[in-house]
């Protein structure tokens, strides 16, 4: 015991160091900020020293523009709020909200997300709830507050470790946030990244990506993070934690949350949830009528059958579909179980999910400037032929480079907690040098998204780490930051390396990632 607390004193320290160091970074919106002011400066003194590169797509010589010239000044004023509202998540990512908002209110994710967890077998909890905890990416963060504390009161009446619940539902909508059976507002979000980066070496290949460009890796990443997930809770962390002491418990702990838990379902909820399913079919079957057909109104009109779905307008208009496929069922159990009563229940859900979208709206704006200036001084281009040329000079190519990249990833993500604030940082610089090396834009952003999930667990910067202590410290009143990423460690280091494993394999077999995603890139 004294070796165990001996170690745990040894990685608090880490943590300390961790929290400290990553607190001295300022706010996401003044790192993009400051991020655009240095391309600015990096423009100014790159074009001064007549700085260009070759362009890789086109026989032509391609220089660094001055930003901050006469022209250049008169770009940044000018442009300053189309390179807001041109910023390419901010339009999908509210519009997909509006959806997922009147479900997430309307308490069908919520109802759901219950129901499936309480109606499996006790010995398969624990792969239940690490599955629910990644399928939960679907409703954004709302997996955040329903499972963590369902997953602790759920062993709890079980007469096991609370927080070994916790630790299981939090590992599967934390670290296993980027895998899902379908696509969800983290695909649609990324994608729009990856493919502006494409798009400055080759903007004809960025035509033919879409959201659903890491689709096939990510919905059979759901089954092997559940096994692992399942795995490392009942074989690691579990006998780790020991049985439970009910006396760790605060004085004030009561029962009444557990019981509203642990409460079956009613039946005008589960009248609601089959009301919604039914919707759901209907929903798909209408959506699909849209496309699988010869003559239907969003198909393709070139190439193979698959083509003329793939390169539709169709995968085009998936943000709407998706919005459209979580409000339409929300409306219907909401209209069923009362929680939507007339049209101002629905204007009012969708108002209170926009004003949580507030901190991501000003960030957008400071990385819209970033993202615009990066690309408009060619800094992007020039990083990254310079950067192709580099790594090839060191031989560091195939799996060590995908490695490698995913350990950055992996470390940065310690620092900055945000999947789509670091990508748009990020997917300018590597996915240009990535495609320099022949590997695909879908490659590099998968290999991003394997690492920055697996380590969202041991981050005390992660937003919502304060309130998983939080709910923690209902069952275990002293449990701090070190104990918790003690608990959260074993789940990161496995999902890690067995996704890295898999994306490994899928590279060695040339697996499509997605439809028409291919993991070389030939320009």
């Amino acid at each position: 015991m004294e070796n165990g607390r001996s170690k745990k004193g040894l990685f608090q320290k880490f943590l300390d160091f961790v929290e400290w160091l990553g607190n001295k970074l300022p706010h996401p919106v003044t790192l993009f900020a400051i991020l655009a002011g240095l391309t600015l400066l990096a423009s100014w003194l790159f074009a001064s020293m007549g700085v260009s590169v070759e362009h890789p797509g086109e026989e032509e010589t391609v220089s660094v523009t001055n930003l901050l010239n006469g022209e250049g000044i008169s770009y940044i004023f000018s442009t300053m709020t189309d390179n807001f509202i041109n910023f390419a998540p901010l339009g999908v990512v509210l519009v997909t909200m509006l959806g997922i908002g009147v479900a997430e209110h309307s308490g069908l994710i919520s109802a759901a997300l219950r129901g499936f967890v309480l109606s499996i077998p006790k010995s398969l909890i624990t792969a239940g709830l690490v599955f629910a905890g990644i399928m939960s990416s679907l409703a954004s963060d709302a997996g955040y507050v329903v499972l963590p504390p369902l997953g602790a009161v759920i062993f709890l009446a079980l007469g096991r470790h609370p927080i070994a619940g916790l630790a299981a539902a939090f590992a599967g909508v934390s670290a296993g946030f980027s895998a899902n059976l379908l696509i969800s507002g983290t695909d649609v979000m990324l994608a729009e990244l990856s493919t502006a980066a494409a798009a400055t070496i080759d903007p004809a290949y960025a035509e033919t990506m879409n959201v659903t460009m890491n689709w096939f890796f990510i919905a059979t990443s759901v089954f092997v993070l559940t096994l692992v997930g399942w795995f490392v809770s009942d074989k690691i962390v579990e006998p780790r934690l020991g049985k439970y002491n009910p006396a760790d418990a605060p004085e004030d702990a009561g029962d009444e949350e557990a019981e509203d838990y642990m409460a079956p379902l009613t039946k005008i909820e589960k009248k609601g949830l089959w009301s919604a399913f039914i919707s759901v079919i209907i929903g798909l079957g209408l959506a699909l009528s849209l496309v699988v057909f010869p003559n239907s109104p969003m198909r393709g009109t070139e190439g193979t059958y698959m083509d003329t779905i793939i390169q539709s307008p169709f995968m085009s208009s998936l943000v709407p579909i998706i919005a459209l496929l979580f409000f339409i069922p929300g409306i219907v159990f909401g209209m069923v179980t009362r929680t939507i009563k007339n049209d101002k229940d629905v204007a009012g859900q969708m108002s209170k999910t926009m004003a949580s979208m507030g901190m991501f709206i000003v960030l957008a704006f400071t990385a819209g400037q970033f993202v615009a200036y990066f690309n408009e001084s060619n800094l992007g281009l020039v990083i990254g032929v310079n950067g192709a040329d580099m790594l090839e000079s060191m031989n560091l190519t195939g799996i060590p480079l995908i490695i490698g990249f995913m350990a950055v990833t992996a470390f940065i993500n310690l620092f900055i907690g945000s999947a789509s604030a670091k990508w748009a940082m990020m997917a300018p610089i590597f996915i240009p040098i990535m495609m320099q090396l022949g590997y695909s834009p879908e490659l590099t952003t998968m290999a991003y998204r394997v690492a920055d999930s697996s380590t969202n667990i041991i981050t005390p910067l992660m937003t919502y780490f304060a309130i998983i202590i939080a709910f923690a410290q209902q069952y275990v009143r002293n449990i701090g930051i070190g104990t918790l990423i003690s608990v959260m460690l074993p789940y990161s280091i496995c999902f890690f390396i067995f996704w890295a494993l898999m994306l490994i394999v899928w590279m060695l077999f040339g697996l499509p990632l997605g439809p028409a995603a291919p993991i070389e890139y030939q320009g």
